[in-house]
């Protein structure tokens, strides 16, 4: 399994994927669910997956030959799309049909294959936008009353994001709202790990702001996770009933 978060802010997109994956207690591996597609300046765009790994990797090798084709156009390739919406149209029926044949070679053996993604990204001259996209190829869209999009082992994260997200979150304090949820779950779930993929775009930028991957026994994730331990410590202790 796994677990990947976006923020959409007034200040820029912040998004998080943890790397496991496993298909058993003894088959436990890491691969990346974090894309990322941009010409600086121009647009960028960001893929996060979660679920079957033939169907995700199927889906971004049919994406990225596509952007290679000479002969793609603005409904095939997510670089050539004028809006964001578009990217999203082609991210869902590309995933779509990836999993619909998927399932289809599956079916004597009676198994089944899903995958959901998050898209998020910004066009020159457009809006920032994010999009939950399902399985079936269809999405919803991140909004100023939800700013922020799950896919994954969800649960365990959400909590503080519903308590402390709004769209007026700073840069910094998403980053840090963002990695408090991936701690939580870290804790919680042990299908999902390490190493942790962290992108920021800031608004208008059409470009990866900073980009980081958190190893396991990074100085920094560890001494904020010690801190947020000790912080609900002392809050548990401290409230009556």
């Amino acid at each position: 399994m796994t677990y990947c978060v976006g923020l959409k802010l007034n200040a820029g997109l912040v998004l998080l994927s943890d790397t496991r994956t496993n298909a058993g207690l003894d088959n436990i591996a890491c691969y990346r669910k974090m894309y990322t597609f941009e010409e600086p300046g121009e647009r960028v765009v960001v893929v996060m997956t979660a679920g079957s790994l033939s169907v995700t990797q199927t889906t971004l090798a049919r994406l990225a030959e596509a952007i290679d084709d000479e002969m793609a156009d603005e409904t095939t390739s997510i670089m050539k799309a004028q809006t964001m919406l578009q990217v999203a149209s082609i991210i869902g029926h590309t995933l779509s049909r990836t999993r619909r044949e998927i399932v289809e070679q599956m079916r004597e053996f009676n198994q089944q294959a899903s995958a959901s993604m998050i898209v998020a990204g910004q066009r020159k001259g457009g809006d920032m936008r994010m999009f939950l996209i399902y399985p079936e190829g269809n999405f919803i869209e991140a909004t100023d009353d939800t700013p922020f999009l799950q896919i994954g082992e969800h649960k365990y994260g959400k909590p503080i994001l519903d308590r402390v997200v709004t769209p007026a979150t700073s840069m910094a304090d998403a980053q840090k709202a963002v990695l408090l949820s991936m701690d939580s779950t870290l804790r919680s779930n042990l299908s999902v790990g390490m190493p942790l993929d962290l992108a920021v775009i800031e608004k208008d930028a059409c470009a990866i702001t900073s980009k980081r991957r958190i190893l396991e026994g990074d100085p920094d994730f560890m001494e904020m996770s010690a801190a947020w331990s000790a912080a609900l410590r002392d809050s548990f202790v401290k409230v009556s009933i």
